[in-house]
């Protein structure tokens, strides 16, 4: 027993010190980006394009439904969501590779204002920072306003009002529920869930996802789930 307490003890030590190298790198990576490109700057830099929405114009339907299916606690936390960090580590232990996520809406923002998609723990650790001064800086309407006019929706379509016309020919606030709920699913993997494509089943998988998740947050109900999944065959 006392080796294998000193072996637990020299992992735990070693574990420790990954952690603040990683820490230290992110938080580099993190001063770096902002000396590149000082945060208000990039923060006008997204607010001033010409097809900018503000909240206010966008659909009830879709802030609704994005929150619920990106980040659920995304008005409690400080940034980064704790539990769903947990919970992505089980199951991504459960199916032995990385496959679930666990980024907030900020987290989200904070990637696509600075930085690339590449799967680096010291870009995590940089967009956590980033993620922490944009919730310093900014109301969580002002974060998720931000979030929906800079995520890519696929078919080259950047933010809310290019995705809202270039899908449904109307503008963001009057996208209805179904259209709301088609919407929300793509952000996770645009390259791979094509709306325009009627034979994608990755799409059609993910459409399934999004509906049921709305369902168990009781943001829809059964019916409309069914009623919402019988019109997107149908389409």
């Amino acid at each position: 027993m006392g080796l294998i307490f000193k072996i637990f003890k020299t992992i735990i030590k070693i574990g420790i010190v990954i952690f603040l190298i990683l820490l230290i790198s992110g938080f580099y990576v993190y001063k770096s980006a902002i000396k590149n490109v000082p945060f208000e700057q990039k923060v006008i830099e997204v607010t001033s394009k010409n097809n900018y929405v503000e909240i206010q114009d966008i659909s009830d339907y879709l802030k609704k439904y994005v929150v619920n299916v990106e980040d659920k606690r995304f008005y409690n936390h400080n940034g980064i969501d704790f539990i769903a960090i947990v919970g992505s580590l089980i199951s991504n232990i459960n199916v032995g590779y990385y496959k679930y996520g666990a980024s907030t809406i900020t987290q989200q923002l904070a990637k696509n204002m600075y930085f690339s998609n590449e799967k680096k723990l010291t870009r995590k650790i940089a967009e956590m920072f980033v993620a922490f001064e944009l919730e310093r800086e900014y109301s969580k309407d002002d974060i998720l306003e931000m979030y929906l006019n800079i995520i890519y929706f696929g078919n080259n379509y950047y933010g809310i009002n290019e995705a809202s016309y270039g899908y449904f020919n109307v503008s963001p606030k009057n996208l209805n529920e179904y259209q709301s709920s088609l919407l929300v699913g793509i952000p996770q993997a645009p390259s791979i869930y094509d709306l325009k494509d009627k034979n994608n089943k990755a799409m059609e998988e993910r459409y399934n996802q999004v509906l049921k998740i709305l369902v168990k947050n009781k943001i829809i109900t059964k019916i409309q789930a069914e009623e919402f999944r019988k019109m997107y065959l149908a389409s």
